[in-house]
Parts: structure tokens; C-alpha cells; sequence
């Protein structure tokens, strides 16, 4: 009798049986939560050979998650209870195969589990990274400010040899970083479009390794990422003070570098001062480029306004309150672009004009928490600087032009980049109505947009201010 006879049993009921213990087995590793989205769904098939389990997923997506994850699990999990057993496949039900749950056993055998030895999917059907479709790189407005990490982003993400990895990206909080993640991504991958590319945040790398622990899994992890062409790991001090997920992320940067593929990692602080992340890991950062994105200038946070305004073709917000924008929202490009779309958005559900009194107290709270404490008696220090005067012409009687324009451009300055009422500032200029006050940030409005040399004083003084 042939040996696959006598090892083979003669009836499906085994198999269910097994499987029944199989799905037990892997929703207490595993946990009711992750158990339920990714393998519950999981449907057995019999209708292959004895000693080659098939098992069957309804999308192409949950076929590739549990490849990745549960491959080998699966695997040793069915040979453990039928030694028979030589591969296990996983693969995608055919549309026209409408799953049926068959009660074979006692126990239901509705979830089918991923193959361990299946053939490797074909790259259109590996995961693909969820990278922003507006983070591009002809979409990241560039000045000196962030020109290094820009053109050393353009240059990882080219094909070819690798020049330099890992790129290392720090800054603030809304400064262009991730941007510039996702714009190496969707670059790499239109240069080489059968590349792996794999993009996650620090704080993922950490549950996926954690689920992988749990799971007694952590092969299938391990290599997912290290058969990465470009790995993408955004704000690595979310794992400071982890020491299991650190050694993990140690030993993938080592075989990611060694291997001469493309790695590139972010922080919103330079390697140096990442407290909680061991010196080892610190010290890879260092072999390759580390390239800091500073606070956005005046002129780009205005240049960036004008690129969003060119995306809302339906909107029309006058140029003082983009200069406003621009000038109070001084640090975070991602508050800066809510803030236009919260005052866009005010205006067409209200149906009001857009101006600056609207844009000023439609972001009242924006404002005040953003804004740098810039007080009159500063504005009125370095306007009389500015102009050669002396701090106390500014609030005197006099008219003459030399005298009036400077302390209407320092008006103008108050109602911009204070919060003070029209009378408040009226007072701070030698006890002036509010009527006057309006009348010089209306005259220098309009001056901005013919004298060249008012817009430019303007400019500079708003820059000096701003800090």
C-alpha cells in the first residue's frame, strides 16, 4: 500500500476537526480583536489534495495580510496536528466562488488561513504603501528653509545605485517631513514600478511587532520588512524607552543598509537629541544623511498659501488676508493650511464676504494660539527705528508725512499682529479714535498694492517682528 495511503485519512471530517483546533488555537495567540478582522474570515478548503491545505480569503488584500503574518504559523500550527501535511496555501476566492460554510463537524470551519508555503504573490499584488496623492515632490514648496532635505530626497528617491542611506528627515510638528516620506515613495515607485516600498510610522512598527510576538510570529514580520526596497519610518521618537521594539528596529536598519537598499527616517529632533533611543541606533543614523527642515519663512508660508489657493478654484480670499495668514501663523504649515480652509469654508456656508475683519474673527482662537506675543510697544520701537524717528513721534500730534506714514504703517501693524481692539490701538497712539485707526490700515492696505517701497517696508518689519 502506498505510504501516502496510510498516512492520508480517509474522510474530510479529520481535516474540519483539525482546522476547528487550528482557529482555537490561533484566537488565543492572537487575541478576539485582530482574530476577528484578519482570520475569522479565513474559509478551509477541501477540495484539494489530502496532504495540501488550501485555505481562502474573499479580497486580495486579507490574502496578502495573513501571507505576510501567518504564513508559517499556519503551517507548523496544521502540521502539528496532522504530521501529513506538506504545504499549506493561501490564496484569493474566485468571485464566481461564493464561500459556503459547511458544517462538516460539530465546529465551524467557515475562516480559511493563509498559506505558509504558497507561492509568493506577483508584486502588483504586495502591498502597496498608503502614500498622501498630494504629497509629490512638485507639490513641496522649496526655499532655503527646507532646499538640503528637498534635493536630498529627490536624490535618494532616484533609481540606480543608492548614494547614501538612511536619509534622516527632523523637524517641527507640520514642517514638510512627511511630505517629503510620500513624495519618495510615489517617486521611487514610478521610476520602478515593481519595487516594494513600505511606509509606516514608528508607533505601527511597534504594534505590528508586539502582535507579531504575541502571535509567536515574528518571522513573517521580520521579513516583510527586510524585503523592502525603500522602507519609509516616520517619527521615530514614538518608540523612545522601548527596548524589545528598538532591537527589532536595530537589527531591520542593520539588514535594510547591509543589503544597500533605501531607508528613510524622520524625528522632530535630530538624531542627537532623540532621548530614550539607544546610541546604536543613533549612531546608524548617522552614517547616512541627516537633513533638518527649519520653521517656514514669512515669504514661503505665503508662497504656500498662493499654491493652496490655486487648488479652490471657487474661492476668493483677498491677498491682506493671506498676508495675515501668513504673517500670524508663523510655525506649523499644517495649522496654517486648516486655518485657510476653515475660513474658506466659514465663508461659503455663510454666505459672507471674505475679508480681514471675517478672517480675524472666524480664527479668533487660531490666532491667539498660534501667535507670537507681539506687543505695540514693540511694533512702535521698530517702526521708529525703521523710519529714523524717535519712538515718541509716533504717538505725538505731528502730520507731517515723514511722521504720519510711519505711524500708519505701525497702525496697520498693530491690527495685524495684535490682538487689540481698534480702540486700544487708537489709545496707544496718543489717544486716536478707532475711526483713525481704520483709516490708516484701509490707506496702507491700499498703498501695499501700488508703492513698492510701503509694501517692502511692510515686509521687512513683519519679518523682524515675527521673530
Amino acid at each position: 500500500m502506498p505510504l501516502s495511503q496510510i498516512l492520508v485519512p480517509d474522510d474530510a471530517g479529520e481535516l474540519a476537526q483539525a482546522w476547528a483546533q487550528v482557529r482555537t488555537n490561533l484566537r488565543e495567540s492572537a487575541g478576539a480583536r485582530l482574530f476577528d478582522q484578519w482570520l475569522k474570515p479565513i474559509q478551509l478548503d477541501d477540495s484539494g489534495d489530502a496532504d495540501r491545505i488550501r485555505l481562502t480569503l474573499p479580497s486580495a488584500f486579507m490574502t496578502n495580510w495573513v501571507r505576510s503574518h501567518y504564513a508559517d504559523r499556519l503551517y507548523h500550527e496544521f502540521r502539528a496536528i496532522l504530521p501529513y501535511v506538506r504545504a499549506v496555501a493561501i490564496e484569493t476566492a474566485p468571485a464566481r466562488e461564493a464561500p459556503a460554510l459547511v458544517a462538516i463537524a460539530p465546529v465551524q470551519a467557515q475562516a480559511p488561513i493563509a498559506p505558509a508555503m504558497a507561492e509568493p504573490a506577483a508584486l502588483s499584488d504586495v502591498e502597496r504603501p498608503a502614500l498622501e496623492p498630494r504629497y509629490t515632490f512638485d507639490r513641496f514648496v522649496v526655499d532655503q528653509s527646507n532646499r538640503v532635505a528637498f534635493n536630498a530626497a529627490k536624490a535618494l528617491a532616484e533609481p540606480g545605485p543608492v548614494r547614501f542611506s538612511p536619509l534622516f528627515l527632523h523637524s517641527g510638528t507640520g514642517q514638510g517631513k512627511t511630505h517629503l516620506m510620500h513624495a519618495i515613495g510615489h517617486f521611487f515607485l514610478a521610476a520602478v514600478p515593481g519595487a516594494r516600498v513600505i511606509a509606516m510610522s514608528a508607533e505601527r512598527f511597534m504594534f505590528d511587532f508586539v502582535a507579531a510576538l504575541r502571535a509567536r510570529d515574528t518571522f513573517a514580520f521580520k521579513a516583510r520588512l527586510r524585503s523592502a526596497d525603500l522602507l519609509l519610518i516616520d517619527d521615530l521618537q514614538f518608540i523612545a524607552g522601548k527596548d524589545a521594539t528598538q532591537e527589532e528596529f536595530f537589527h531591520t536598519v542593520n539588514e535594510i543598509m547591509g543589503a544597500g537598499k533605501r531607508l528613510v527616517i524622520s524625528a522632530d529632533r535630530c538624531p542627537q537629541a532623540l532621548d530614550g533611543i539607544e546610541q546604536r541606533i543613533i549612531g546608524r543614523m548617522a552614517i547616512g544623511l541627516v537633513a533638518d527642515i527649519k520653521a517656514p519663512s514669512l515669504e514661503l508660508r505665503r508662497t504656500i498659501l498662493d499654491r493652496k489657493m490655486a487648488d479652490m478654484a471657487d474661492a476668493n480670499v483677498p491677498c491682506d488676508v493671506l498676508d495675515m495668514l501668513a504673517a500670524r501663523i508663523t510655525g506649523n504649515i499644517r495649522e496654517l493650511e486648516g486655518a485657510l480652509n476653515r475660513v474658506v469654508a466659514y465663508g461659503q456656508l455663510t454666505g459672507e464676504t471674505i475679508d480681514l475683519d471675517f478672517a480675524v474673527a472666524t480664527l479668533g482662537d487660531v490666532l491667539r494660539g498660534s501667535q507670537r506675543r507681539v506687543t505695540i510697544d514693540e511694533i512702535q520701537k521698530l517702526v521708529s527705528t525703521h523710519f529714523d524717528l524717535k519712538p515718541v513721534d509716533l504717538v505725538s500730534a505731528r502730520r507731517a508725512r515723514a511722521v504720519a506714514r510711519p505711524r500708519q504703517i505701525a497702525m496697520y501693524l498693530s491690527k495685524r499682529l495684535t490682538t487689540r481692539s481698534l480702540p486700544e490701538i487708537g489709545r496707544k497712539f496718543g489717544g486716536r479714535d478707532h475711526s483713525t485707526v481704520i483709516h490708516a490700515v484701509r490707506r496702507i492696505e491700499e498703498l501695499r498694492d501700488t508703492d513698492r517701497e510701503v509694501d517692502g517696508a511692510v515686509r521687512v518689519l513683519m519679518r523682524e517682528l515675527e521673530g
